[in-house]
This record gives C-alpha cells, structure tokens and sequence, in this order.
C-alpha cells in the first residue's frame, strides 16, 4: 500500500516554530517513527510552502497511491485552487491539521480543503497522521 504524506507551508519548521502548538519534534523525526510503526506501508512524503508545487504533487500521487494525508497549513484557509485539486484526483484524501484550527483565530475556522476530503483530523498533534493512516489502511 501506498500512501503519500503532504505538509504545506512551515510544515518544514515543525520541532523549532511555536513549540508551544506544534510540540518540538521534527516532521522528519516522527515520520521515521510512523515507518516503524507501518512497515508494510509504502510512505512517500513531500513538504513546500510553494501553493503550486503542493497542486503539482497531488496530481501526480493522486491517481495511482491509495492515500494521501494532506496537512495545507495555512492553505487551508485561502486556496480554492488546492480544494479544486483535491475534488479532481481519484485517491482519498485525509486532511490533518496538528491543531485545533477550530479553536484558534476566526480566519481558520474557513476551510478550501474539509469538504473535497474524506475525512479532517485535527487538534490530536502529530498523532493525527497515524490516525489517518490507519483509517486509510481500514478503508482501502
């Protein structure tokens, strides 16, 4: 099974920005655990804070991998052009957000993305990822 992983903008400063929110953990670090804890998982993963490059790695996963867990960042909250993405590819599509975006700034509480996914993770750390991924095995 394979199953990208896509983190947005400032997703590359996880472990070093806002510990406080994000914990202090790199991306890089935690995916090495989530390797160990899925072995028979194929994990692909890619990061940009570029909206375009994010639109180009959907389309080219997103036809021929069973999952893809997507983390928009910021891009949640201002690109249709990422949720017209994710309407036009064939594999579902996890959103995970590392907080609670629901309980924070009323601006993103708006989101481009949650209703073209199959399901939203959010509030539950980096936890969400494993989540998602065990949703994406169960519902393959």
């Amino acid at each position: 099974m394979k199953i990208a992983i896509i983190n947005g903008p400032n997703l590359n400063l996880l472990g070093a920005r806002e510990t406080g929110i994000y914990g202090n953990q790199s991306f890089e670090h935690y995916l090495e655990n989530l390797e160990k804890t899925f072995p028979h998982i194929d994990f692909h993963y890619y990061q940009s804070n570029i909206e375009g490059e994010l639109i180009n790695e959907l389309q080219q996963v997103g036809f021929e991998y069973n999952g893809i867990i997507l983390n928009p960042g910021g891009y949640t909250h201002t690109s249709v052009a990422l949720g017209d993405c994710i309407a036009a590819i064939t594999t579902p599509v996890i959103e995970v957000h590392i907080s609670n975006i629901n309980a924070r700034e009323d601006f993103r509480k708006l989101s481009h993305i949650s209703a073209k996914c199959k399901g939203t993770i959010a509030g539950l750390g980096l936890k969400g990822y494993e989540l998602a991924t065990r949703w994406l095995i169960e519902n393959k």
